[in-house]
């Protein structure tokens, strides 16, 4: 019988469940999905090399305790406004005879049918995701996967169903609990007691919005002024000041916006607006500091997502120009006894180690790296630098798809890599140079393409000069240029998998070694793009995906709390609604009531949470320019989407549900 009435009972009430289903099927959905990341593609992919898929997988078990404890609140919350909705309901059992153990059972077996579902359709919404998430985590990383790789974590299913069940049995006890402290009056009588206002007058209400706005600017102005990344006591003042802002900003705005209103009789006056500001600011003593705390987890969620997808740009930019082709060896090569330098021939070597670059490589080319001392006359001083003759400066131009450059026999050419004093003055007084005995005069413009040799991870400075200029060089000294290293670049065939290439080429690196130095001393080096990748691939997995995890989570607590605010509140004023049906308010008026009040309560929060957040990533992008440029537009926009689709969800979710409730239906 009970089984029987549970089930219709939710049936029944399926419409009043959604925000609770909405909420438990997302948690579900996203729980699965992160913790599946051990049977993604990628991650396989790394366990072969190193430790660090280990260390992901430790770190989001870490976060996923993190996120069960929010997510167990946020169920915990949502399933009191269920037993909150249902008081009259309960308290009809009991007056027909219904004892409090059997109103608990009840309860319970409604819990369960409502947890089994939520946990079915999550876990296959969750395999669903999984499958697209490999496909664009491995993308992140230019690896290619063969063939359809199906992603299945029964790690991942077990544990989401041990979370999940876990809370599930806590909402039960809490369920019991509630019900047998609930008095038949207070059931019968749920819902009649208005809250008494915090702040009555209304011109208190103004003067505490300009102290609000003023206690942010000055927060702002701290962050914008000292930056992110000094943590100290001035930092924490800032947080405080901010914190208190954003507290006086709503435990004033509705009076604030009722004071405005009524200065304008004719829109005060216009429809039931009177009627929705003043609900609005009846609620201010339960909703000024869940709005708060809404309004700073929407700023997190913000904030998180898009920096770590920012973030995440970043490092491929960096990654990307520190391996701009897909293979770097070097070599230099020197007779021990006398020290003289030998030359290298780097593509014979690998010729003769059974790796033919003729057949294996679409594109490559040979650098010949010099440093010295360069004599600047106009400072009378020498200036240590790197030099790379014209000739390799544009095959390495040829290797990234750009057009070669040319140079006057007696002029040189700066390419600026990193602005320290040195360059600062170069491109200032663009003086003339000696080297090895050539005067040579500054040729156009610095560029600012400061091409990767050799996959240096820092920019380096050097000098263009015509490949004549160091016919002569040989020995160090003050006059001269010594060669420093040969370096051979290269990109793969493209009708080739680059991980077959790659292979073949690591097979006889050793054979390439005993080659190209022979039996005289000297250095090598071997690198690779899938090598640096793959060194970058745990950062970008860390900062990627437990951005957008943790995100998530606070966007759907933000949002699903909000819902479950709103419709709490409709149920409470439906009766208010029935004396506005009674006095001839049109439907749609009503409708519009209910639409304008859920809008406030939405969007006041999350339009004060993105000013923050525009501040925080202006001081963000300000630390990680030093590194690198955060792409604001791409990881904006990408948040943008991420919240319209979960937060427009729940407000849709909300203004319906509110509707129905007003409606009586």
């Amino acid at each position: 019988m009970f089984s029987k009435l549970a089930l219709k009972n939710v049936t029944r009430s399926l419409r009043d469940y959604s925000v609770y289903f909405l909420t438990l099927t997302f948690g579900v959905c996203i729980f699965y999905v992160f913790n599946s990341m051990d049977a993604q593609y990628v991650m396989e992919a790394l366990k072969g090399g190193n430790n660090i898929a280990l260390v992901i997988i430790q770190l989001i078990d870490v976060i996923s305790v993190f996120v069960s404890v929010i997510l167990a609140f946020l169920i915990l919350y949502a399933n009191g406004f269920m037993v909150r909705r249902r008081k009259k309901e309960l308290g009809t059992y009991l007056l027909l005879g219904m004892g409090p153990g059997a109103i608990s059972g009840l309860l319970f077996l409604e819990t369960l049918v409502i947890g089994l579902l939520s946990l079915g359709v999550g876990l296959a919404l969750g395999v669903f995701l999984s499958q697209f998430i490999s496909v664009f985590t491995a993308s992140l990383f230019a690896i290619s996967i063969p063939e359809f790789h199906f992603v299945f974590s029964p790690r991942a299913l077990g544990k989401t169903v041990l979370y999940f069940g876990v809370i599930f049995l806590v909402v039960m006890c809490f369920n019991s609990l509630s019900v047998s402290r609930c008095r038949l009056l207070d059931l019968m009588q749920a819902g009649k007691r208005n809250e008494e206002l915090k702040v009555k007058n209304l011109g208190v209400s103004a003067v505490l919005f300009v102290v609000g706005a003023v206690l942010l600017g000055i927060a702002y102005a701290m962050l914008l002024t000292r930056g992110i990344l000094i943590i100290d006591t001035l930092f924490f003042v800032m947080l405080a000041l901010g914190t208190a802002g954003t507290l006086l900003f709503f435990l004033s705005l509705s009076g604030f916006l009722l004071r405005v209103c009524q200065a304008n009789k004719r829109l005060y006056y216009k429809g039931l607006n009177m009627f929705i500001l003043r609900q609005f600011n009846a609620r201010i003593n339960s909703t000024y500091v869940s709005m708060t705390v809404i309004c700073l987890m929407l700023l997190l969620a913000i904030g998180i997502t898009a920096c770590s997808i920012g973030l995440n740009n970043t490092i491929s930019q960096l990654t990307s120009a520190q391996a701009p082709y897909d293979v770097s060896l070097s070599a230099s090569r020197f007779n021990p006894e006398t020290g003289e330098e030998l030359p290298v021939d780097i593509p014979a070597a690998l010729k003769e180690a059974g790796f033919d670059p003729a057949v294996q490589l679409s594109q490559s080319a040979q650098v010949e790296l010099w440093q010295g001392q360069l004599y600047v006359p106009a400072w009378d001083e020498y200036l240590t630098a790197y030099v790379l003759p014209l000739s390799s400066y544009n095959g390495l131009r040829a290797l990234e798809g750009l057009e070669p450059i040319t140079l006057e026999p007696s002029a040189y050419l700066l390419v600026v890599g990193d602005e320290d004093e040195w360059m600062i003055r170069l491109r200032s007084d663009s003086p003339s140079l000696v080297v090895s005995g050539h005067t040579l005069t500054a040729g156009e413009a610095p560029l600012h393409t400061a091409l990767s040799i050799g996959y240096s991870t820092s920019a380096e400075n050097y000098f263009i000069i015509p490949d004549a200029v160091l016919e002569g060089a040989g020995d160090w000294d003050t006059s001269k240029m010594y060669h420093n290293v040969t370096y051979y670049c290269a990109n793969y065939r493209t009708d080739v998998p680059k991980e077959e290439t790659e292979a073949l080429l690591r097979s006889v690196i050793s054979d390439y070694y005993r080659s190209v130095l022979g039996e005289d001393a000297g250095s090598t080096s071997f690198n690779t793009k899938l090598e640096i990748y793959a060194e970058t691939m745990g950062t970008k997995i860390l900062v990627l995906f437990l951005g957008i995890y943790l995100g998530i989570i606070f966007l759907l607590t933000s949002a699903a709390v909000l819902a479950l605010q709103q419709l709490s509140q409709a149920a409470d004023n439906q009766e208010r609604y029935a004396v506005l049906t009674r006095l001839g308010v049109e439907e749609k008026m009503r409708d519009r009531s209910v639409y304008v009040q859920v809008f406030l309560s939405f969007f006041l929060p999350l339009f004060l949470a993105v000013i923050h957040a525009v501040v925080g990533m202006t001081a963000a992008n300000a630390a990680i320019a030093k590194v690198g440029k955060l792409d604001a537009a791409a990881s904006s926009a990408v948040t943008a989407v991420f919240i319209l689709v979960v937060y427009g969800a729940y407000f849709l979710a909300t203004c319906w549900g509110s509707r129905r409730i007003v409606r009586g239906r």
